[in-house]
């Protein structure tokens, strides 16, 4: 009968092992239902099931089983129940009390053979340590782990063991900053859970959606959320399930959601306090406090309340939430005016193992504590320490996704230079963090990833999914199943370049004085927008003079740009009932009179006549400047930052071929393309079935100029996907980001293919960006719909005015004209 109760054992530690303790633990009360076992059998299979009971959330039942097992367990059998009570401690969140009898079970193993036994303890001990945030330990255990787990055979259930140690090291790398490391990590992971555990595939969810919170896409985390939340009931996960509630909340709250984060960490710490989880409910009840704080609640209640759980916390053995929870509580009292206070609740110091967020979170302190005090200095330099430490984060990332995620701390530290520059006063200063907040991205080089197999066969079959759902489309109908397939694959793709290290290189900042020297040599004026409060500012920076300029209110005109690209996308090249016509036509105008009153007519006294250089910020990135009737004819040119335009004003390039392609399924661009080629002689033409992905994709990176005359799709929720069709598929952002050169100048001559997604800091994604961060110097194209019919006209004009030398701003300044409704921009550099 004991061979029995072996093969229950087994079976149960198995499921357990994989994800699914319910039915392990039901395989344990059969085993110990049929009689005939062991004493070390018994003690053994009552110490497994202590640990399937507090997996499912019964944690006094599985303490009585422990005690159990003491009972009838022999003593060469005590390492087996030392570490089964400590690992019963652990999912408890008694870490202290754990710890000891990880350590006691540890040294009675290494004077035994067991080795399988000693890496899964050493496994479970680097839990611990990784959720105390003791990373340097925690690494060094699963190291071990791994090592004897890989010198073992399958049949000891190594392959599994040596998975978790790398999953481990993963959740290691997150706290580090290393996100690309520790999403690499995670894929070797399920690689084997794929295999050999299926539930620990739910686990993993969550930690690849903390990941990626960590690197600032807290909406691509709530979506891995959702993956594993939907999996976790089934498997009667109790402990991951409030975890990953835990880690919603986060999500929401980096999102800008203080209200639905609330509600999750509410949610999370009850379901930790029904498991009598003291520990977690305490990380969980300081997410609840950081959602209020986010919610204007820096009160006196709440410094208190961060107060005493920092103290607690403390006592509990976690180190980092609870200089977390001290950091709040500083931060509510600076809120309140409490400096004293505020400054007595700092950790004693700064410590470089600390997670990158805490570190972030002590500078905001003490920037928000140096401007309080009037201390601008201070505020000034703590702030900028913080910026620095972010700079070197994103360096880490080759992923222009992860480049242009932020954290909500690097914001906030952003905002509080910024202010105490704006009570400076001073331009230079005023300037320099204005490049500090915006545009980050820009600053590193684009790192290409080599393609893969993988991610060749995945673009193939995305290009082909593209395909199926544009021809629906053309019908007038839906495809569901090829939109489905196609989201799923662009996300595998993003998610490969999320694995991508960054080069670690940067490119320099443009100082004040070379960005006025630059701007007099161009005879330009640049505008730089920001807000503040509710209010939109700007710096205009041109000849000798700088000056700070308060407009309007930047709700009204955020919306009244958002409502113009709605006017013009209804008005595009239709034929509308006069009436609706007269409808839309007199919104046009209203909405440019709102922009012309709030934000046009106060600098038009500053700029003068001068070219314009333009830096947005927020919904401004949308606007078509060209049909503000003060600007008609003026050389308009829109740039992410002032040292992305320096950069591009001195990347001068040798002329190289022009490339011009026509699109499908639009009925005036071979007319377009013909008219271009007889401009360009010896132009590179790729029209009607020439116009293939693989044909483009061979001629654009040798050419100057390339003028694409096809469809376009800006995609809002996936924009490194955004596209261009060509005749065999779509052109992506994605492949853009691939190319080993770009053109010097290009120009998208329908849709509105120039528009963009906005991230914090007015980090810029689309396929317009995508070519500029690429090295493209020139980009020109429109915000909103276009009319395929007039652009003809248009672009012929702006490409004859280039063949005389006129510069880019210009030239399309004097070709739109006369064209009332052309939303095109000139991005990048415009002469």
């Amino acid at each position: 009968m004991s061979d029995r109760v072996r093969a229950l054992h087994e079976r149960a530690i198995e499921e357990i092992n994989s994800g699914r303790p319910a039915v392990g633990a039901r395989r344990l009360r059969t085993a110990l239902r049929l009689g005939g076992a062991t004493p070390s059998q018994t003690a053994r299979v009552l110490g497994t099931l202590a640990a399937a009971e507090v997996a499912q959330g019964n944690t006094g039942r599985a303490l009585e089983l422990l005690d159990d097992a003491e009972q009838v367990g022999p003593p060469e059998d005590r390492h087996l129940l030392l570490s089964q009570r400590a690992l019963v401690l652990l999912m408890t969140g008694r870490l202290d009390d754990a710890l000891p009898l990880f350590d006691d079970a540890i040294q009675r193993l290494r004077r035994t053979d067991q080795r399988a036994a000693l890496a899964r303890v050493l496994l479970n001990r680097g839990m611990l340590h990784q959720i105390a945030g003791r990373v340097r330990p925690a690494l060094a255990d699963l190291d071990l782990c791994a090592r004897i787990g890989g010198s073992l055979g399958a049949d000891d259930g190594m392959p599994r063991t040596v998975a978790k140690a790398v999953h481990g090291r993963g959740q290691c790398r997150v706290l580090t900053g290393d996100i690309p490391g520790a999403l690499r990590d995670f894929d070797i992971a399920a690689g084997v859970y794929a295999d050999q555990g299926q539930g620990m595939l739910a686990v993993l969810a969550g930690d690849r959606a903390r990941a990626l919170l960590a690197a600032g896409l807290p909406s691509e985390a709530a979506t891995e959320l959702e993956t594993f939340l939907r999996q976790v009931p089934a498997l009667r996960m109790g402990h991951e399930h409030a975890e990953a509630e835990l880690t919603m909340a986060r999500a929401k709250l980096a999102a800008g959601d203080p209200v639905e984060a609330r509600r999750w960490a509410a949610r999370a710490r009850l379901h930790f306090r029904r498991r009598r989880n003291d520990t977690w409910a305490g990380v969980a009840e300081l997410a609840v406090l950081r959602a209020d704080f986010a919610s204007g609640g820096g009160t006196a209640r709440l410094a208190r309340a961060a107060s005493r759980l920092a103290g607690r916390l403390r006592s509990l053995g976690l180190r980092n939430d609870a200089d977390e929870a001290a950091l709040l509580a500083a931060r509510a009292h600076v809120a309140c005016g409490r400096c004293a206070e505020a400054r007595a609740e700092l950790p004693d110091r700064d410590r470089p193992s600390a997670p990158l967020a805490n570190r972030l979170l002590r500078r905001l302190v003490l920037a928000e504590l140096g401007a309080a005090e009037g201390g601008r200095r201070r505020a000034f330099a703590e702030a900028r320490s913080g910026l620095a430490l972010l700079r070197e984060h994103r360096a880490r990332f080759g992923s222009l996704d992860l480049q242009t995620g932020t954290t909500s701390l690097g914001g906030e530290l952003a905002r509080v230079g910024l202010a105490a520059a704006l009570e400076d006063g001073r331009p230079e200063v005023v300037y320099r963090w204005l490049e500090r907040s915006r545009a980050q991205a820009f600053r590193f080089p684009p790192v290409r990833t080599p393609a893969d197999e993988q991610t060749v066969d995945a673009v193939a079959e995305l290009r082909a999914a593209a395909t199926e759902a544009r021809t629906a489309e053309l019908r007038g109908s839906q495809d569901p199943d090829a939109l489905r397939r196609a989201r799923h694959i662009e996300r595998e793709i993003r998610a490969k370049g999320w694995r991508t290290e960054g080069s670690g290189e940067r490119h320099p900042e443009a100082g004040f004085a070379e960005v006025k020297a630059a701007l007099a040599e161009a005879g330009s004026a640049m505008v730089i927008f920001l807000t503040h409060g509710d209010r939109l500012l700007a710096q205009v920076i041109g000849g000798c003079r700088a000056e700070l300029l308060g407009l309007g209110a930047s709700a009204p005109v955020f919306e009244a740009v958002a409502r113009l690209r709605g006017d013009l996308d209804a008005a595009c090249g239709r034929s509308l009932p006069a009436t609706i016509e007269r409808v839309v036509h007199t919104s046009i105008r209203r909405q440019l009179g709102i922009v012309t009153e709030h934000v046009l007519a106060p600098l038009l006294a500053v700029v003068g006549d001068r070219d314009l250089v333009l830096v947005p910020t927020g919904g401004l990135s949308a606007m078509p400047w060209g049909l503000l009737d003060a600007l008609r004819g003026r050389p308009v040119t829109v740039t992410p930052s002032p040292s992305a335009w320096v950069a591009a004003t001195r990347a001068v390039r040798p002329p190289g071929p022009v490339l011009l392609v026509g699109g499908p399924n639009l009925d005036h661009s071979s007319d377009e393309v013909r008219r271009l080629a007889r401009i360009y002689p010896g132009s590179t033409v790729l029209d009607g079935p020439d116009a293939t992905v693989a044909g483009v994709l061979h001629a654009v990176d040798r050419s100057g100029l390339a003028h694409f005359a096809s469809h376009g799709h800006h995609e809002q929720e996936n924009v490194l996907f955004s596209r261009l069709d060509l005749v065999d598929g779509p052109l992506m952002a994605h492949d853009v980001h691939q190319l080993a050169a770009v053109p010097d100048h290009v120009v998208l001559s329908s849709c509105d293919i120039g528009q963009a997604v906005v991230r914090a800091g007015d980090e810029i994604l689309g396929f317009t960006a995508a070519l500029l961060y690429s090295g493209s110097r020139t980009v020109v194209s429109s915000v909103a719909r276009v009319d395929d019919h007039a652009a003809v006209d248009v672009m012929t004009a702006y490409h004859r005015a280039l063949t005389r030398g006129v510069p880019p701003g210009k030239a399309l300044a004097d070709a739109t004209e006369h064209e009332w409704l052309m939303p095109f921009v000139c991005h990048g550099w415009g002469g």
